[in-house]
């Protein structure tokens, strides 16, 4: 994806086909995991006031809505939701280029208060581009009801922004997250924590943010874009050569050659810098989320990160996320039919005795075969066969005691796909 000049500030990623803003109206990004209640936050904030539609040259969907707050105009745009902005999907990549080069004048980032941890790789990456981000930490209603305390303040101090929690499906902390967007747009921070690196790679950085800083003009963080540029993802260093257009390609490009030189010989290939990037902001979110977050059963807390650690590991990840898929394929397709088997004796034969029944009743006999036929023995069909694959775990919202079905296996192999799949993402 080139950038020119017809394609920055406000005209990136096509804006001028998907958001529009008058100048008496703010535009805000809302980013964030999958799952984390974002949609809620922004459906809250929006009522009805949407638009959904695609992202230019994308089939990715994207939701943008109006709200107003003590007099003035907001437009949130409903970011795709990512684990990442490393842009190794389309998904990353409108997020990541929207928060760069979309012109938003502030970035909420939604979090989840039960896995605060995951979430924090996001906020991480985005502190890296803009310090105009406010962290809102979303289900702390879920938190609670898991004992999981998270110190507020504490992540605001460091990571040096701005955090609010809120319980979005009932609108608490709404009102108090619009005020925090609205300050921060007024006087934005003068920097926010960024993760720090080895010695050597922090040189560079340093180096090369050093020669931006007179062509970003504050429109890009040089510091990222240095990053992005020494981490050598060849289609964000020719967008960011192009959105720079101020600055002689050439010129940039000796610079970064003479800097990749002196990190190979120190051996920094390509492929180490990208792992020391993503190894370090995994730790510090790890480090981060276990300063600010407390849990009242730290036996359970202990045990799902021995989990954790096996399930994401680079060696048993990928075996375990490829067994659970074949396990959860042949529970579907072959281990559900018995299950289906004995139901559909147990509901066919009740089926016959309905069918007796209405027969010794004297029942009309289109109204009987529609009875029988057409509705009992179809509904009995369709709850056999559907009714054992999509059994599983259920909560009671109203007790802390959890319930488990008969198939609770299945649901536990889903869960289990979805832990080492999403953590997958976040490693490679």
């Amino acid at each position: 994806m080139g950038l020119t000049s017809k394609s920055t500030g406000r005209g990136a990623v096509d804006l001028t086909d998907t958001i529009k803003k008058s100048e008496n109206e703010f535009l805000i990004a809302l980013a964030g995991n999958p799952n984390v209640g974002k949609s809620t936050v922004f459906n809250a904030l929006t009522g009805m006031k949407q638009h959904t539609g695609n992202w230019a040259g994308k089939t990715v969907a994207n939701a943008q809505g109006k709200c107003s707050f003590n007099g003035r105009n907001y437009i949130l745009a409903d970011l795709p939701g990512t684990y990442s902005l490393m842009a190794h999907s389309a998904e990353e990549e409108v997020a990541r280029d929207f928060i760069c080069f979309g012109g938003a004048d502030a970035v909420i980032v939604v979090c989840d208060a039960t896995c605060l941890e995951r979430n924090l790789n996001l906020v991480l990456q985005t502190l890296e581009i803009t310090s105009k981000t406010v962290i809102c930490v979303n289900l702390l209603d879920e938190a609670e009801r898991k004992n999981i305390k998270i110190d507020l303040e504490k992540l605001s101090l460091l990571l040096g922004v701005p955090v609010v929690g809120v319980t979005a499906r009932d609108e608490k902390g709404l009102d108090q997250l619009m005020e925090t967007v609205e300050k921060i747009i007024e006087s934005p921070p003068d920097s926010a924590y960024f993760p720090c690196y080895s010695r050597v790679l922090e040189n560079a950085i340093q180096c090369l943010s050093s020669k931006l800083k007179q062509f970003t003009e504050n429109r890009l963080s040089a510091r990222w874009t240095a990053i992005r540029l020494l981490d050598k993802n060849e289609s964000l260093n020719k967008s960011i050569n192009k959105y720079l257009n101020s600055c002689p390609d050439q010129q940039l490009d000796d610079n970064i050659k003479q800097l990749n030189k002196k990190l190979e010989a120190s051996g920094y290939t390509p492929e180490k810098i990208n792992d020391e990037i993503i190894s370090t902001i995994i730790n510090t979110a790890a480090e981060t989320a276990s300063a600010v977050t407390s849990s009242v059963n730290n036996l359970l807390s202990s045990r799902d990160r021995k989990i954790d650690r096996i399930l994401t590991s680079r060696i048993f990840g990928v075996p375990i996320m490829l067994g659970l898929l074949a396990i959860t394929f042949w529970i579907t397709i072959i281990g559900a039919n018995y299950p289906s088997q004995l139901l559909s004796k147990l509901l066919f034969s009740l089926g016959d005795q309905f069918d007796h029944f209405l027969e010794i009743t004297h029942c009309n006999d289109v109204i009987r075969d529609i009875a029988v036929n057409g509705i009992f023995k179809v509904l009995a069909w369709v709850i056999s066969v559907m009714l054992p694959p999509m059994t599983g775990y259920k909560k009671n919202r109203k007790c802390k005691k959890q319930v488990k079905t008969p198939a609770f296996c299945i649901s536990f192999l889903y869960n289990g796909i979805n832990i080492s799949g999403s953590n997958m993402i976040l490693i490679y």
